[in-house]
């Protein structure tokens, strides 16, 4: 059974903005809705005129209306807005004041500060600088970079002119580059020259200029240096080099700066799929339906308002830090942090968090459980008062994580694990501040979000296990992929399995009280005689357990059945032997069911990640089931994948 964790205050409820849209909502609708789930259940019967209602709400800059909020044609073939012409960048840059606007962290650098009125001014340089560099509504715009503010103002100045933004980080690969960027065909390339990470000093520019030499699309390349506060620079513009500095460009004058402003649904940003089981597919989002799902989830469940302070840990190659960077349109304060999270300690983000007063903290069950494991107690080390909300992504977050956050980080802060990810740009399920916290559980599904579990027939599901599925339009799905002229990529990866209805991937249960159980990805799901189970109810055990540093759970296909495969790796001073076997093996079958013991277990060095946090299980199953892998670059470790090799014959 789930353990009730945290219960809001009447107060927090009351001041929270999801409580003050009830009572709007209730004023328009002429009705009265008395908690969230009342909401939830309105919205998903009532979606058009809940999406009316945020566009209304959240104030959205346009330049001409819409004559209709949707033209339903399922999900992936829905128009949402069809007239309205709105710019993305505008709304992100509505605020033009001397707040602080970005605090950028990173590795042996002190931190930059931006407010919105500088911002906004170089925001409009540079969008100058790329106008004159020939960039229109519709061309690509691809930033190698790391997260550092050159990357949010390459991103507005880009959406500014209805051009279309893509980004990954500075330690991807050539080849991995190559594959994502090389598809879309981008006019311009933002890189950053060179970065610290866990004190270590990296170069890109081998890697840029392989980069540039192999995508012919590419004009012109804007190098980012490792640190720059953005004073005035003497340095000549000049149009007609092919590589440039990104202080070059701060020499355009701002006047004459216009937003572009196309369609609704017009490109915004352009993402990847993991590519770990073959070339990344380009997965396109629309402008306005990306604004309009991020103000939902930023404003109503995460409660963000202006005067917060917000950071989420992640890299730019990874959707949070686009969904990051809209908190801009609420004219809150973003602090960007670039480099090891542990380097120079474990202490490092815990003392960004109480220098900065941050109020919305953003990461990963991976960070929280490392940071577990090395015995730090946050709320004994530092002052973490202004701390409010602590939300978690990557993967599910365990009944361990809840309840260590708890007991040595606070006690009275929410803690929101959602879940979505890059092909919506947004969340499935996720957070509410007037709701309470359980342990292992999402709090709730996303409002106007009509998510539900279903079983292999189509058969919805309550307090039972299935797929995540979606089956009413919501404005953050992809707009199309790019390179995909009939839709058959789009139709596969998503609405293959069930007809015209959203299969995420995901393996789900949905309780009686609206909470979310999530148990790994479906298309990793083992199915050993038959039972399927998810990969995350094993590592929350396993995990848990002291000896454990880190773990890997994968199936391999043996006489018509699946094995269960558990590769370990252990904190010093542990190693495998027969006597941890069985107390890992008892563990499991105790806390679940004997379905869930692995046949075999093993200890390996290090578990193999993508570049954005997540576990490489499926490529892990090819290599023990003698099939190939393809696109390591995917990877942030790729030869964490050697060792599996020697696995394949036992």
């Amino acid at each position: 059974m789930s353990e009730l964790l945290w219960t809001p205050s009447e107060e927090r409820i009351t001041n929270s903005n999801i409580y003050k849209f009830l009572r709007y909502i209730s004023e328009k609708e002429k009705c009265s809705f008395s908690d969230y789930h009342q909401l939830y259940h309105w919205s998903i019967k009532n979606i058009e005129k809940f999406w009316e209602h945020i566009w209304n709400y959240s104030n959205i800059i346009h330049k001409k209306n819409y004559y209709q909020v949707l033209i339903d044609k399922g999900i992936k073939d829905s128009v949402w807005f069809p007239g309205a012409e709105i710019n993305f960048a505008e709304n992100l840059l509505r605020h033009n004041n001397d707040k602080t606007a970005l605090v950028s962290y990173r590795e042996n650098y002190p931190a930059v500060r931006i407010t919105y009125s500088q911002l906004n001014e170089i925001v409009r340089k540079v969008s100058n600088a790329l106008k004159n560099y020939g960039v229109q509504k519709g061309d690509r715009v691809a930033g190698y970079v790391a997260n550092v503010p050159e990357a949010v103002i390459a991103m507005l100045a880009t959406t500014s002119l209805g051009a279309v933004w893509s980004s990954t980080s500075p330690d991807f690969g050539i080849e991995g580059v190559v594959d994502r960027f090389g598809q879309i065909e981008p006019k311009i390339l933002f890189a950053t020259k060179s970065y610290y990470y866990n004190g270590k000093f990296i170069s890109n520019l081998d890697k840029i200029f392989e980069v540039k030499k192999r995508i012919p699309s590419i004009e012109k390349v804007v190098l980012i240096d490792e640190y720059f506060a953005f004073t005035p620079t003497k340095k000549q513009r000049s149009e007609q080099n092919e590589i440039l500095n990104f202080s070059e460009l701060l020499n355009y004058p701002q006047e004459d700066f216009q937003f572009v402003y196309p369609e609704f649904d017009h490109p915004v940003y352009i993402m990847y799929s993991s590519g770990t089981t073959g070339k990344p597919k380009c997965i396109v989002h629309g402008a306005g339906g990306t604004l309009l799902q991020h103000y939902k989830e930023l404003v109503l469940h995460t409660d963000l308002k202006e005067v917060d302070v917000i950071t989420y840990f992640t890299t730019c190659g990874w959707m949070m830090w686009n969904w990051l960077i809209s908190s801009l349109q609420t004219g809150s304060t973003i602090v960007l942090i670039d480099g090891n999270p542990v380097s120079p300690s474990n202490e490092r983000l815990w003392k960004i968090i109480e220098d900065e007063k941050i109020s919305i903290f953003g990461t990963s069950p991976k960070y929280l459980t490392l940071i577990e494991k090395s015995g730090l107690i946050p709320k004994e080390k530092f002052n973490l008062n202004s701390l409010k909300t602590i939300l978690s992504t990557g993967s599910p977050l365990t009944d361990a994580n809840f309840h260590w956050v708890y007991e040595n980080v606070k006690e009275d802060v929410l803690l929101s694990s959602i879940s979505g990810g890059t092909d919506i740009i947004s969340c499935f399920m996720l957070g509410c501040p007037i709701l309470p916290v359980y342990s292992g559980e999402i709090q709730c599904r996303g409002l106007a979000m009509k998510v539900e579990s279903w079983d292999e027939n189509g058969k919805s599901l309550i307090e039972e296990k299935g797929e995540l599925v979606c089956t009413a339009p919501f404005t953050s799905r992809p707009i199309f992929f790019w390179n995909d002229p009939d839709g058959s990529k789009y139709h596969q990866a998503y609405f293959s399995f069930y007809p015209n209805v959203w299969r995420h991937g995901d393996y789900i249960k949905i309780n009686n009280n609206g909470g979310v159980i999530v148990y790994g990805r479906s298309d990793s799901t083992l199915n050993p005689g038959g039972v399927r189970i998810g990969t995350a109810e094993i590592y929350k055990i396993v995990e848990a357990m002291e000896e454990v540093s880190d773990s890997l759970v994968v199936g391999k296909n043996i006489n018509g059945d699946v094995e269960v495969i558990l590769f370990v790796v252990f904190r010093p001073d542990y190693h495998l032997d027969e006597e941890l076997i069985v107390k890992i093996k008892d563990k499991i079958r105790t806390e679940t069911t004997p379905r869930h013991v692995p046949a075999k277990i093993y200890q390996i060095k290090e578990v193999p990640y993508t570049i954005s946090g997540k576990k490489v299980e499926i490529a892990v199953s090819k290599i023990l089931n003698e099939e190939e892998v393809d696109n390591k670059d995917a990877l942030a470790n790729p030869h964490a994948l050697d060792q599996f090799y020697n696995f394949r014959k036992i």
